[in-house]
């Protein structure tokens, strides 16, 4: 279990803050995560990784010559918010492009997505490459759906190679693309990992017993065998991989393959070793000629008991971007030339400095009350945080309290310093919508971004906010999340709290109830429909391979919703006495 910790909430930047400090050879500290400590050179693209904390190297310990210029860090197994992948990939750009690769998960491509679009509208000319190579975690014919794991190197280094050979940005994504298209990964467990300031780990397994095809945010395997010995675990994982070979590959013989074996964070090097002697032997019988391979741990989870492993199916083309030199923290290859300390230039992390447009006396009394709800749905997220990791542990990666807290807190301040700014309501919560976003990351970080942001259009700052006006804002919250979300009513997301939420305060605000009464109404239809989440099955998100294993439990992001408006509700209660 991760013992070393101060609070949960901040363990991803302090974290990160203690690794720039014992590596400004390599990288220096921008808002939003790290860049090269020297600048990309001109007229070179740029490759920007990045996703959660916790799968450490991955990702700022790939971040150096030969590998990637940059790293957007999240929150622990949460996406980096759009704004951090902005200002990364800002800090990294050097005129010839970006490349913003990662892996398959829906915050990460929310977020890198949102990232791309406002990099092409700037005119930095920005592509993305989204890595799909675990084969477990979908069949073949939907290979666009799987996750992204220890293949991330594969595709990471083949991308920054390219870049550093000085090609253009069109052939450093055709070639990133290849690489994800040959490479294919799998792997194992015997114990889940435990998140910070948690008492238990996200999923177990029972004695004697493995969990089959595990993710890398602590999802539980998708099935369960045996313990094997070191061979019999080889042979599982050469076996699984030969049995699907990449479009075009008829037989793996006379084939050389990039090898990655893989520790997840509590199987050591010696044993990796032992499980390597095996898989060499068998790759080897196969006929596959193993090119540099990789044997340690490249892309982990916390203190999960787990190896996987990856083939990266090479061509001419390839073979000599995966054996190219390289030089991050921790991921070195060949030689390269001295590089010169440049770690103290560069931007530094200021203050952000906000101005707020003018308000009425009407909208600024309403911003008052924003405010108090702010700050109710801190003390309730605080309260059910611990309730809420574990639900979202049953089937995806038990992070949702965490974020949720994080975002929660962000918002209120933000929030709070508008409000001392004479802000009225519409700019209070849509300041507090973007530091949510930014502070959280992950698909619920940008969704209550999204919320927020659209009650404060509709309350604006003119007018004194009405009941009408509030119903708008939550209607135009469940179309953006839906839209943004791409997730629809029986997903089992919290869509299934946010529309039910929506129309009954509609209908009550049409019928003419004050906005206490009516609000109150949308909270139990919201209660009741976070409850009957339990009854469905996930179809997206990190808990859709996972399906069968959260039936009888609800959605974490129904059931934060859910509890967020009740708590919106006592505050309105206690304003209209």
């Amino acid at each position: 279990m991760t013992r070393l910790f101060n609070t949960p909430a901040a363990f991803a930047d302090e974290a990160l803050e203690g690794f720039v400090a014992a590596h400004r050879r390599w990288v220096r500290r921008v808002p939003g995560g790290v860049v090269r400590a020297t600048p990309t050179a001109p007229g070179q693209v740029a490759v920007v990784i990045g996703g959660g904390s916790g799968h450490y190297p991955a990702f700022s310990g790939l971040v150096g010559r030969g590998l990637a210029h940059g790293a957007a860090v999240g929150n622990v197994f949460a996406s980096p918010s759009a704004q951090q992948v902005h200002q990364v990939a800002k800090a990294a750009h050097g005129g010839a492009g970006v490349l913003l690769t990662f892996g398959n998960y829906a915050g990460d491509v929310l977020h890198f997505g949102q990232a791309e679009e406002r990099l092409n509208a700037e005119g930095v000319d920005c592509r993305t490459v989204v890595v799909t190579d675990d084969i477990s975690s979908a069949p073949v014919e939907e290979s666009a759906k799987r996750r992204g794991v220890a293949g991330d190197l594969a595709v990471f280094k083949t991308a920054a190679a390219a870049a550093e050979a000085g090609l253009p940005l069109d052939e450093v994504v055709r070639l990133a693309e290849l690489a994800n298209a040959r490479t294919r990964s799998f792997g194992i467990a015997f114990s889940g990992c435990t998140l910070p300031g948690a008492d238990t780990p996200l999923f177990t397994v029972p004695e004697g017993r493995m969990a089959v095809g595990l993710g890398i945010h602590g999802e539980p395997g998708l099935s369960e065998a045996a313990v094997p010995t070191a061979d019999e675990a080889a042979e599982l994982l050469v076996s699984t991989l030969l049995a699907e070979l990449p479009e075009g590959v008829d037989t793996p013989r006379g084939l050389r393959a990039g090898v990655i074996l893989n520790g997840l964070g509590a199987v050591k090097y010696e044993e990796l070793f032992v499980v390597y002697r095996r898989v060499a032997r068998l790759l080897d019988e196969a006929g596959v000629v193993a090119v540099d391979p990789e044997v340690g741990e490249l892309v982990t989870s916390f203190d999960m008991a787990g190896v996987s492993l990856t083939l990266f199916w090479l061509t001419e083309e390839l073979e000599p971007l995966w054996t190219a030199p390289a030089d991050a923290p921790a991921y070195r290859k060949g030689a390269l030339g001295p590089t010169v300390d440049i770690s103290s230039e560069g931007p530094e992390e200021q203050p952000e400095q906000i101005t707020v447009p003018a308000a009425s006396e009407e909208s600024r009394a309403a911003a008052r009350t924003a405010l108090d709800a702010l700050a109710a749905v801190v003390r309730t997220v605080a309260e059910h945080a611990d309730e809420l990791g574990r639900i979202d542990a049953v089937a995806g990666d038990g992070d949702h309290g965490i974020g949720m807290r994080r975002g929660a807190e962000a918002a209120y301040e933000a929030g709070r310093r508008a409000q001392g700014l004479g802000a009225g309501a519409g700019t209070l919560l849509c300041h507090a919508a973007d530091a949510w976003a930014d502070r959280a990351g992950g698909t619920s970080g940008a969704l209550w971004g999204v919320i927020l942001r659209q009650v404060g259009t509709a309350l604006g700052d003119a007018d004194r906010p009405d009941a009408a006006a509030v119903a708008t804002g939550v209607a135009a919250a469940a179309d953006g999340v839906m839209r943004l979300g791409k997730a629809e009513v029986g997903d089992k997301t919290m869509v299934d709290v946010l529309v039910p939420l929506a129309g009954a305060l509609g209908e009550a605000v049409a019928e003419v109830q004050p906005l206490a009464a009516a609000w109150d109404a949308a909270a139990t239809a919201a209660e009741a429909a976070a409850k009957a989440t339990a009854e469905l099955l996930p179809r997206l998100g990190r808990a859709r391979p996972h399906a069968e294993k959260s039936l009888g439990t609800p959605d974490a992001g129904a059931v934060s919703l859910a509890l967020i408006a009740r708590a919106v509700h006592g505050v309105l209660a206690a304003k209209n006495d």
